[in-house]
């Protein structure tokens, strides 16, 4: 379905989930303003001036979950080898308004320019777009000139009726319009979910793919998630709906676009991968193409037909320039920004006008540092315009600390999943709330460190913390179903990627990394409060929907009974908080001694 950026919204194509398509119209191509056909003239121009080998500018990025304003703390860090072989920290980067002074200023002097995404550009978003159901992000997107993206897992975080008022516009059908007199105009740009159909029909949610067109260069984007989505989204938005093989559908729609005369395809995927090195101009072709990459990302690379000429991945938040051989054995370009605007890939395509295709020896791409240096003033206006909306709510003062709480991402046990999961056990052990023994949280679910400033928490500040306001639950499980609950953080769909559970005060075991599998456990090692877990013995337990739900590769966590629904984990959060902190006695963080590691 090519489509222009500018296009009307009334022609687009969206399911509800569980409800069939919501809006069903041909979607007509569309030649941007000056485009002209692509018919060459003798001595290898098109009578126009134009050479036969034209360098298209592809600048992406991925994963900017709302950061209008610049993230904070770790969030706001990147890590650079330098030419000696050491590596330094840059602080103080990424950020909507200046991600979008740099994309500005990358396009100067570029006729060929196109700008794509790889998803997650909302939710898990900070206070002043989460509040307003990522509005803002949106407004800002569109102020980007961003051309097209991929859906990721988190463009499903309200489900896909609301995605469906994401792409389209119009005002929030619960609390209404944000701002008098304006109603929501939705993305300019085409949202792509081609592995995303309807269980019944098998037709898409989205657009699968976009055709981008200008002076007779034409480029195909086609869009998908990871297969797993369905397993890392809350499952009630969600009904109805299919996540696809990445593979197989970038393949099938790499076909339909070379029947229509596409030869130049970029895959925008929401999945990634993990380089050996944190830093974000590592070389991971050393010591060959793809030998520093690991990941999802490497078999679904390989295995991708050589039609497609590049891929733009997300999802892990990693920042790497990749080649990674397709299934002939040819280098391909991989890239991914990391995540939160702190960098953008400028990727330089070399299209022949005469076969239509990329010329894949001559693509080369780099990742650039988004520096604070200059602000976007547009952008700069609207996040004031939305920030004075929220101010009210956002600068309520919620509690204290007296230092930063953090949250890094190259631990098993973090110090803010800690502070959590204390919160929701102390929220919901008194009896009427639910008698909860012990908490468990997903890692997933803590965006943001609490950074000390000035010491006091704001409401805002705990929002970007906690951002998806999962209702809070307490449910019986076994001593037997808790253990393997632990097990499947290592095993089954988490086996390449543990996702290790943040647990609560007094819930203790240990993790023997040097094991594989659920064998990383060490069973007689799990304790409460002291005594070892009973298999047969029924315990409560405090988690958000979420997990109750089996997300995050825990099936069995969603075999819990007697469930009890409470309070949201943000007001658990904020209760916490306000409760067992004041100016005079700040919280500190919790020591990280609950999950003993064996390496």
């Amino acid at each position: 379905m090519a489509v222009n950026r500018r296009k009307s919204k009334a022609g687009r194509r969206i399911l509800a989930a569980g409800a069939g398509l919501a809006t069903v119209g041909a979607l007509v191509a569309a030649m941007p303003a000056g485009a002209s056909s692509d018919a060459e003239g003798a001595g290898g121009t098109n009578g126009k001036g134009w050479g036969r080998m034209v360098d298209v500018q592809l600048l992406s990025f991925n994963d900017l979950h709302g950061n209008l304003e610049p993230p904070t703390g770790s969030s706001a860090r990147l890590t650079r080898v330098k030419e000696d072989g050491t590596t330094e920290t840059i602080n103080n980067v990424g950020g909507a308004e200046y991600l979008a002074t740099h994309l500005e200023q990358a396009r100067a002097g570029h006729r060929y320019s196109i700008t794509a995404a790889a998803g997650d550009m909302i939710g898990a978003s900070p206070l002043v777009s989460g509040l307003f159901h990522d509005e803002p992000t949106i407004e800002a997107l569109n102020e980007m000139k961003l051309d097209v993206s991929s859906v990721g897992n988190h463009e499903f975080d309200e489900g896909a009726r609301e995605l469906s008022r994401i792409q389209n516009g119009g005002c929030h059908p619960v609390e209404g319009c944000f701002e008098e007199g304006k109603t929501f105009e939705g993305a300019n740009f085409p949202y792509l979910a081609a592995n995303v159909t309807d269980e019944k029909s098998g037709k898409p949610l989205l657009d699968p793919y976009f055709i981008w067109e200008k002076d007779g260069v034409r480029i195909g984007f086609i869009g998908v998630t990871l297969e797993g989505t369905a397993n890392i989204v809350s499952a009630e938005g969600i009904k109805g709906l299919k996540f696809g093989d990445e593979v197989e559908t970038i393949n099938k729609y790499a076909k339909v676009l070379e029947r229509k005369g596409v030869k130049s395809i970029v895959a925008l995927l929401h999945e990634g991968g993990m380089p050996a090195s944190g830093a974000y101009n590592y070389d991971c072709d050393t010591p060959g193409a793809g030998a520093g990459i690991s990941g999802p990302i490497v078999d679904i690379a390989k295995n991708i037909t050589p039609q497609v000429d590049a891929l733009v991945t997300g999802h892990t938040h990693q920042a790497y320039a990749c080649t990674i051989p397709d299934p002939s054995g040819k280098p391909r370009t991989v890239t991914s920004a990391a995540s939160f605007g702190r960098l953008y890939t400028d990727t330089t395509l070399t299209y022949d006008r005469r076969t239509k295709d990329i010329v894949r020896t001559a693509v080369a791409s780099a990742n650039h540092v988004v520096t604070r240096d200059s602000e976007h003033g547009k952008i700069s206006d609207l996040i004031k315009r939305w920030k004075a909306l929220a101010e009210p709510i956002a600068n309520r003062p919620v509690g204290h600390i007296g230092e930063s709480i953090e949250n890094p991402t190259e631990v098993y046990e973090k110090p803010l999943g800690n502070l959590i999961a204390d919160a929701q056990l102390a929220g919901l052990s008194p009896a009427d709330k639910g008698g909860a023994q012990l908490a468990l949280m997903n890692p997933g679910g803590v965006r943001a460190p609490l950074t000390l400033g000035d010491g006091v928490v704001t409401y805002g500040e705990a929002y970007t913390v906690q951002p998806f306001t999962n209702m809070m639950t307490v449910v019986d499980l076994t001593g037997a179903q808790l253990v393997t609950a632990l097990q499947q953080q290592v095993s089954g769909a988490n086996l390449a990627a543990p996702k290790i559970l943040q647990v609560s005060k007094g819930f203790t075991y240990t993790l023997d990394t040097t094991k594989t599998g659920a064998d990383r456990i060490v069973v007689d090692s799990v304790r409460l409060n002291g005594e070892p877990i009973d298999p047969s013995k029924s315990y409560r337990v405090a988690m958000n929907e979420f997990l109750t739900g089996g997300g995050d590769g825990f099936p069995v966590l969603a075999t819990g009974t007697n469930k009890l629904v409470g309070a949201s984990d943000l007001d658990v959060f904020i209760a916490y908080l306000t409760a067992n902190s004041s100016a005079a006695q700040p919280l500190r963080a919790p020591a990280t001694d609950r999950i003993t590691v064996v390496k």
